[in-house]
């Protein structure tokens, strides 16, 4: 079995999902870890990650970080994402974003796998966008209602069902790169 951790009901729900579509055994691991400050999502995964391993102990573990990147705004918030979220919203990044014609943006993430050995190893996803004009959604979380997706037919991730978002999201292709690697190692 491999445990998810995350205090994200939200983040948690799609994981689950993604992860069970392909027949693994997931379980939860329901805490807040604690983050270092960094422009790579990659390094706070990874100190994540080996503070899960000395906090939970020896299992099978995966940790997920994401950010919004917008390039007119030089990749903010990218690794900082929540905590932008949580000081300006969505309405605070649209006000930052007020008047501008480029709005192009991706949404990053990085999931860490912790072998029960201790070993640690990254996985990248990417979803290219853009920023929308104003919210519109209630599904989803984070910056959801104002993130277009190349490929979702003009609607926000905030629109989407979770199946559908997660046919194309950030998170379901670095799901897909682990997966990737543990089919061919048997997570061994």
């Amino acid at each position: 079995m491999i445990f998810v951790v995350t205090s994200n009901d939200n983040k948690w729900e799609e994981m689950r999902h993604l992860l069970r579509a392909y027949g693994l055994r997931v379980g939860r691991i329901k805490t807040a870890l604690p983050e270092v400050q960094s422009q790579s999502l990659e390094e706070v995964v990874t100190f994540s990650a080996k503070a899960a391993l000395n906090e939970i102990g020896q299992a099978e573990m995966l940790i997920e970080d994401s950010g919004l990147f917008i390039d007119r705004l030089n990749g903010f918030p990218g690794p900082f994402s929540s905590y932008v979220y949580k000081t300006l919203g969505c309405e605070g990044v649209l006000k930052l974003m007020e008047g501008e014609r480029e709005r192009t943006a991706k949404f990053v993430s990085v999931i860490a796998y912790v072998r029960k050995d201790g070993e640690v190893r990254t996985f990248h996803g990417e979803c290219r966008g853009r920023i929308s004009d104003r919210p519109r959604g209630t599904k989803g979380f984070g910056f959801d209602p104002i993130f277009v997706p190349e490929e979702g037919e003009g609607q926000t991730f905030g629109e989407l069902d979770v199946a559908i978002k997660n046919e194309y999201s950030h998170r379901s292709r670095s799901i897909a790169n682990f997966l990737r690697w543990y089919g061919t190692t048997s997570g061994s």
